[in-house]
């Protein structure tokens, strides 16, 4: 059996750029919503059996205590805001298992979940549903993939390298060192991604770096800048790991049998009939990168 992991708050901001801006019979925008139920029905349609759906009931985790640039609900829009408990309602009801986050992230369900589904011998494969980067140090072989459902697009181990040029368990310290801008930590100066795939591919972690650089024989540019930023941002260096390394060991399920779509609830009766009878307004927002 193959099992479906979806980013429900990647979804919720694509289907709300994408689709269009649609309201209830009390004015609640519920295009993206909408969007994001058809999309998972589809994948029902075309075969998918075992689906669970991670969302950030609260955009704030634990590691806004930790690094406090770190990502916030600041500037959402509050039409698409206002939509994140609609959309785990409306999930619950039809019957798709639903991991609503509150102190972790929707990244930490996702990764949690595809490490309990990989350690059951019956599931083929498992499909992470997000674009988002740092799902990638989940990957294993072609087991656990990524999967971008908008380029219709999979990623295995030997893709995550093609695109990166470090192997799935290299990418938190890579994240590290690059930074990454859609999590709100910035990386060390002058650690690009060339220059941090090449150092990290021959030594895979940063404690694993050699603090002379002479010691590192890579051609890469200025690596003796390199090296002083990061004994000099060596804390940060760690920290910003511990930010970009997702929990793996959040107690979701313990069956795999649990994620099997049965149809959906006697509740979905409702909200269907809420949002079929939802009226466009306008046409999509620009769709955002």
């Amino acid at each position: 059996m193959e099992i479906h992991l979806i980013d429900g708050t990647y979804e919720l901001f694509r289907h709300f750029y994408a689709w269009p801006s649609m309201r209830d019979a009390d004015g609640n925008e519920v295009g993206a919503v909408k969007g994001v139920l058809a999309s998972i029905l589809a994948m029902v349609k075309e075969g998918a059996t075992h689906i669970g759906v991670a969302t950030d009931h609260v955009i704030e985790s634990f590691r806004n205590d930790l690094w406090p640039g770190y990502k916030t609900g600041e500037g959402i829009d509050p039409d698409l805001f206002a939509q994140f408990p609609l959309l785990e309602e409306a999930l619950q009801a039809m019957g798709i298992v639903t991991w609503a986050m509150k102190n972790e992230e929707a990244d930490d369900a996702l990764a949690s979940a595809a490490r309990i589904a990989s350690e059951d011998a019956r599931v083929t494969r498992v499909l992470i549903c997000t674009p988002d980067k740092d799902l990638a140090q989940c990957v294993q072989g072609d087991r656990v993939v990524q999967m971008d459902r908008r380029k219709r697009e999979t990623r295995d181990e030997a893709g995550v390298i093609a695109k990166f040029g470090v192997p799935p368990t290299s990418i938190p310290d890579y994240l590290a060192l690059v930074g990454d801008a859609a999590d709100g930590f910035p990386g060390l100066r002058g650690w690009g991604a060339k220059g941090t795939a090449a150092v990290l591919a021959k030594f895979g972690h940063i404690e694993a770096i050699p603090q002379n650089s002479a010691d590192w024989q890579l051609a890469i540019a200025n690596p003796r800048g390199m090296n002083d930023t990061l004994r000099t941002e060596w804390q940060n260096a760690l920290l910003f790991r511990n930010l970009a390394t997702l929990k793996t060991d959040l107690p979701l399920f313990t069956n795999v049998d649990q994620l099997r779509w049965t149809g959906p609830t006697p509740a979905f009766e409702a909200i269907g009939t809420r949002l079929d009878k939802a009226k466009t307004t306008k046409s999509p927002r620009p769709l955002r990168q």
